[in-house]
């Protein structure tokens, strides 16, 4: 399973891994600043792996569309939008994140476990394809597709190996100054009452977690990072698997460097 990031770029979800024939220049150009150019899904597919991408909530074919948007035409995916009016749905999208996350607080469940049950069924989904096996699944992702890495991880035992990109700190080093970075999607209220974010990494155990990070990631506080991975290596060292976990960390900003797409699919090949 590919788990595409946030990036604040509500128009495309799946597109923004999957390269596909006449695609939009913009999509494009978000490849090469956060994957290298590289599509690591079609990578994997190369490498004899089955892969699926869905569109997470609020993001591609279940992103925000207003009456006004069919009333003008716009926002309208089966047509190349202008690079504008791509920005400005962006723009609206992203503005209006946070009133959808009260809405669905106010309604008594979380964004996150919309996430994360999208994902436990998706690998339901794959469990019925004839050509996955249904004992060798794998997940990663980039950003908040990171987040989603570790709670299907965490959460789901059938996932044998997982690599999370550029999510992985604990939440105590993100307050005061570093929650801005954060999105509402990624929140789980209470969390911290009762554990902190690796902690959902730690869930995972005895399947293989492979963590990468940017040294130059500036959305995340080095302390914090550097707690997270030391939590989660004593982990796997405690239950005697040690050689389950492993970490890259790149000299790179916040992306899924082409290094790190080699790392996590020799990663796969040991564990999956």
């Amino acid at each position: 399973m590919a788990l595409h990031d946030h990036g604040g770029f509500y128009y495309w979800g799946k597109e923004k891994l999957v390269e596909t024939d006449n695609e939009h220049p913009m999509l494009a150009a978000y490849r090469k600043q956060y994957y290298d150019g590289i599509s690591f899904p079609a990578s994997l597919a190369q490498r004899g792996y089955a892969v699926i991408v869905i569109d997470m909530f609020y993001h591609g074919e279940r992103r925000l569309i207003l009456d006004e948007d069919l009333e003008r035409g716009t926002n309208d995916r089966s047509k190349h939008e202008p690079e504008e009016t791509i920005r400005k749905i962006n723009q609206r999208a992203g503005s209006s994140e946070e009133t959808v996350f009260r809405n669905i607080l106010h309604s008594g469940f979380t964004w996150g476990g919309v996430l994360v049950w999208d994902d436990i069924r998706t690998v339901d989904y794959l469990q019925t394809r004839p050509e996955v096996d249904p004992r060798r699944i794998a997940c990663a992702g980039l950003s908040v597709g990171g987040w989603r890495t570790v709670f299907l991880a965490g959460l789901d035992p059938r996932i044998k190996a997982a690599c999370v990109v550029g999510w992985m700190t604990s939440f105590r080093y993100l307050i005061p100054h570093y929650e801005v970075y954060t999105v509402p999607s990624g929140m789980v209220p209470g969390l911290l009452e009762y554990m902190d974010y690796p902690d959902i990494g730690s869930l995972a155990m005895p399947s293989a977690l492979l963590v990468v990070h940017g040294q130059q990631d500036s959305l995340f506080p080095p302390d914090g990072v550097k707690a997270a991975v030391d939590s989660l290596r004593q982990s796997y060292r405690a239950i005697g698997k040690p050689e389950r976990f492993d970490t890259l960390f790149f000299n790179g900003p916040h992306k899924f460097s082409l290094e790190a797409q080699r790392k996590m699919m020799d990663w796969f090949d040991r564990w999956v």
